[in-house]
């Protein structure tokens, strides 16, 4: 109750409620064709890319966001590349960017004068530092989500099934793959605010795995998906007041907890004579 009381209050709590819930649709909506379309290794090395971004961004006095976004998708587009052209060393090739990325972000890190706090919080995640103008950020980033979903639904219901088939139906497989990596890359720089890199594939993932369990239908999931995030940020968030805790971690072992709850209910019920 003194969570629920100092939100009232407090403008860095509502900051940080709003923000999770923001990230929430994110999450819910492109980590349902993440989990579908078994793509989570692919969507960890566009998020791990993404630190190369943030730190030349540091160092060269631009906004962290504004190079975690133009990395995230330059990423998307190089591991998307990659997996059509060269599927027998698709592992390998992936790693290889993921490290690479890191490498790039530590070094300009390492090299930007004074000590970078607002870095480590976009490493480890630190919801309740989160500025009034990241909030229009992830506003604007949930809209061209949304817009884009809702015009090309059937495109990536498509090629999320069955590449092949829509490509004899004529659709243009190698674009809208590429967008829809493009679109889990600005999903990733969503879920940065709340929880960091490190946990960012964890968020991602865990709420439209748990969806899974329970419905088949994919706008349905979408759905599930985002109303657990949105559950899992608020209760994470409450959880974590009172002890004075980081909120991202809490959250990924709230999620982590639900999902092994959900997958154990679900392997339950399908034994159940």
């Amino acid at each position: 109750m003194s969570f629920f009381s100092a939100l009232l209050e407090q403008p860095f709590l509502q900051f940080a409620l709003l923000a999770g819930l923001l990230a929430s649709v994110g999450c819910g909506v492109m980590g349902t064709y993440v989990v579908v379309k078994r793509i989570a290794f692919i969507a960890g090395g566009i998020a791990h890319s993404v630190l190369g971004g943030m730190g030349a961004a540091i160092y060269y006095g631009f906004d962290p966001l504004a190079g975690a976004l133009i990395a995230a998708i330059i990423a998307a587009l190089l591991i998307g590349w990659i997996r059509l052209n060269f599927r027998t060393q698709e592992d390998t090739l992936i790693g290889a960017l993921w490290a690479i990325g890191m490498a790039v972000g530590i070094l300009f890190i390492s090299k930007t004068p004074g000590y970078q706090g607002d870095l480590m919080s976009y490493l480890f995640g630190n919801i309740l530092l989160v500025p009034e103008q990241s909030l229009w950020f992830m506003v604007i980033l949930d809209i061209v989500l949304l817009l884009t979903v809702a015009a090309y639904h059937r495109q990536f219901l498509a090629i999320v099934f069955d590449e092949e088939f829509a490509r004899l139906r004529g659709i243009p497989v190698t674009f809208f793959y590429l967008l829809l990596l493009s679109l889990i890359a600005i999903t990733v720089v969503l879920l940065i605010q709340v929880v960091g890199l490190i946990l960012v594939l964890a968020l991602l993932t865990l709420p439209a795995a748990v969806a899974s369990h329970h419905v088949h239908s994919l706008g349905r999931m979408m759905l599930f998906a985002t109303i657990l995030g949105a559950v899992i940020s608020t209760t994470g968030l409450a959880i974590s007041y009172e002890p004075d805790l980081p909120p991202g971690p809490v959250m990924i072992l709230l999620a982590g907890a639900i999902y092994m709850l959900s997958a154990l209910y679900s392997g339950l019920k399908k034994h159940r004579p």
